[in-house]
C-alpha cells in the first residue's frame, strides 16, 4: 500500500480539479423563481405562522390564495414544472426561513410524467417531510394527491400507486396526512373529467380549486394551536 502513497499524491491535484468541475445534483432552471421569492420576502416579510402551500404549477397558478382561505395566513411557493425533489432542494430559502405553522404540498405529477417510479415518488416525499422536520420538528405536513388530469390519462396506473404509495407511508408518520383529490375529480366511469380543468386538460379551472378547498380547508382548520 505504501508504494502507491506517492502516485495518489502526485494524482490528488488532477482529481481535486475534476471534482471541482463534476456536474453538481441540482435544479439550476429553478434558481430565478427562488431568487424572485426571496426578493418578495426582503421587500415584504411573509406572514408569522402561516400555513406554507409548495410544489409545483397547481401551486403556482393558485392565484386566489389568500382569498380562498379567509382567516388563514396563508405563503404560495408554488413554481410551476417542479418535482419533488426541487422543493426538498430549495427547503433551506422556501421553506425554513418561515417556520411554517404547517405545510401543504402538491408535487408529483411532474415526477411521474418524467418517468420517475411511483416508489421515487414515495420516497420523495418522506425526504421532503425529514428535510423541513430537520427544521421545525413535528411540522405538519399535507400532501395533496396527484389529480387524474385530461392531459395526463396515460398515466393514471402509476399516479394511482404513487397515491396510493403515499398514502400508506403518511399512515405511519405522525402529523403528516394523505388528502385524497384524485378520488372526488374522477368521474362514475372512473376516467378524469374535464370539468376541473383549463383548455390544456392539465391546469385547474375555478371548479378544480373549488373542490380542493373543500378537501384542505377541514385538515387547515383541526390543525392544533401555536
Amino acid at each position: 500500500m505504501k508504494r502507491w502513497i506517492p502516485l495518489l499524491l502526485a494524482l490528488w491535484p488532477l482529481l481535486a480539479s475534476a471534482l471541482d468541475k463534476a456536474p453538481v445534483d441540482t435544479p439550476p432552471q429553478w434558481e430565478p423563481q427562488i431568487a424572485a421569492f426571496e426578493a418578495a420576502d426582503r421587500t415584504q416579510p411573509p406572514p408569522q405562522d402561516a400555513v406554507l402551500f409548495i410544489g409545483s404549477s397547481s401551486i403556482e397558478h393558485w392565484k386566489s390564495l389568500s382569498a380562498d382561505f379567509p382567516g388563514v395566513a396563508v405563503i404560495n411557493r408554488g413554481f410551476g414544472g417542479s418535482e419533488l425533489p426541487d422543493s426538498t432542494y430549495y427547503a433551506d430559502r422556501i421553506v425554513a426561513p418561515y417556520h411554517p405553522r404547517a405545510i401543504v404540498l402538491y408535487a408529483g405529477d411532474n415526477d411521474i410524467q418524467d418517468g420517475h417510479t411511483p416508489q421515487q415518488v414515495r420516497d420523495a416525499f418522506a425526504a421532503f417531510v425529514r428535510k423541513v422536520r430537520a427544521v421545525d420538528p413535528g411540522v405538519p405536513v399535507a400532501f395533496v394527491s396527484i389529480k387524474p388530469s385530461i392531459a395526463r390519462r396515460a398515466l393514471l396506473p402509476q399516479i394511482r400507486q404513487a397515491n396510493a404509495l403515499v398514502h400508506s407511508y403518511a399512515a405511519t408518520q405522525k402529523g403528516v396526512t394523505y388528502l385524497d383529490v384524485f378520488t372526488p375529480m374522477l368521474g362514475k366511469d372512473g376516467q378524469p373529467q374535464p370539468g376541473w380543468f383549463i383548455g390544456d386538460g392539465l391546469h385547474m379551472n375555478h371548479s378544480g380549486y373549488a373542490l380542493w378547498i373543500g378537501i384542505i380547508r377541514p385538515w387547515i382548520d383541526a390543525l392544533p394551536a401555536r
